[in-house]
């Protein structure tokens, strides 16, 4: 048994194909048959059912690759552990961020993190917390960024910080008249919400479902962005809330439409997360350092208080 083995199962398993598996190995699929076929002889079982379209994990295989997933990570310290006890912080880092969030926080720290760890390659890519959680899961991603708690076993979790609810309405707003907010003031029937999916939306439903209800809705509005819903609020169809770091970027003249929370304001926490194998975990420490030292800086700048989420709500 070998670890080229075991990768070469893991990744039929994900890809479901023995072809598609053998190109992202970068391999002949005859190769890859080979070896996969050496191992089931060496164990003495079948790890695929080749005879079903596609392909899939007989009941012993499921344990095997659920093994072989602990061995490779495990196998991926080796190199960690010298890389940690010569001081080196670099080479290839993938990271996920959720949508709600990559637009405000990455231009804040990228550059400031390349400058300050240039052997770091960091890949990045934008995906919802299912998939953050999925690819974490399957050695896809070194860590991510994302809205705690998840409640995953497999997975740990820093806060890099706590980012406040902003509340933004229209002139016409039946709230304008008020200088801050309170949470008994949202009513599920007059806020403009993203499209399902979005982690920002759970939070501020279940911040409504804790407030009174007042009517139904007469038409129902859902975005992909805040810049969108900004400009349906603009129109006078309703109010919307938003991140804290997001209010920073919007226009001078709708600065006066924010309302902020009367304290303890809600909030959400913004997470570090990666695996409880904690590779790469001299990296994720870095990313930590420099993520919460910049947001922290920018948000005592605005002087706003971070605050934690209520604790009765699941943001």
């Amino acid at each position: 048994m070998t670890i080229t083995q075991l990768h070469y199962v893991l990744a039929i398993a994900e890809q479901q194909n023995f072809t598609l598996a053998a190109e992202k190995c970068f391999v002949t699929q005859p190769t890859m048959s080979m070896q996969v076929q050496k191992l089931e002889e060496e164990l003495g079982v079948l790890i695929f059912d080749r005879s079903k379209k596609p392909i899939a994990l007989t009941e012993v295989g499921k344990k095997i690759i659920h093994q072989a997933r602990k061995i490779v990570n495990e196998a991926s310290r080796i190199k960690d552990v010298v890389d940690q006890e010569k001081g080196f912080i670099g080479g290839e880092f993938k990271l996920g961020i959720i949508p709600t969030v990559m637009p405000t926080l990455l231009p804040m720290f990228l550059k400031n993190f390349i400058r300050k760890y240039p052997k770091v390659n960091l890949k990045i890519e934008e995906l919802n917390t299912f998939q953050i959680i999925e690819k974490i899961n399957q050695g896809h991603l070194d860590a991510a960024i994302a809205v705690t708690p998840l409640e995953e076993e497999q997975l740990k979790e820093r806060v890099l910080y706590y980012e406040p609810f902003v509340g933004y309405l229209p002139e016409t707003h039946r709230l304008a008249s008020k200088s801050k907010i309170e949470i008994d003031d949202l009513d599920l029937s007059d806020l403009l919400l993203l499209e399902d999916g979005h982690c920002f939306r759970n939070g501020v439903v279940n911040l409504c479902h804790s407030s009174r209800q007042r009517n139904e809705k007469s038409i129902q509005l859902e975005s992909g962005s805040f810049e969108t819903l900004i400009k349906l609020s603009n129109e006078g169809l309703g109010m919307t809330l938003l991140p804290f770091l997001h209010t920073l970027d919007i226009k001078e003249l709708e600065k006066k439409n924010l309302r902020f929370f009367v304290e303890p304001s809600p909030a959400r926490a913004v997470s570090l997360v990666y695996h409880q194998s904690e590779l790469k975990i001299q990296i994720t420490e870095a990313l930590q350092d420099v993520i919460s030292g910049i947001v922290r800086g920018a948000i005592v700048f605005q002087d706003v208080k971070i605050v934690s989420p209520l604790k009765n709500l699941k943001l």
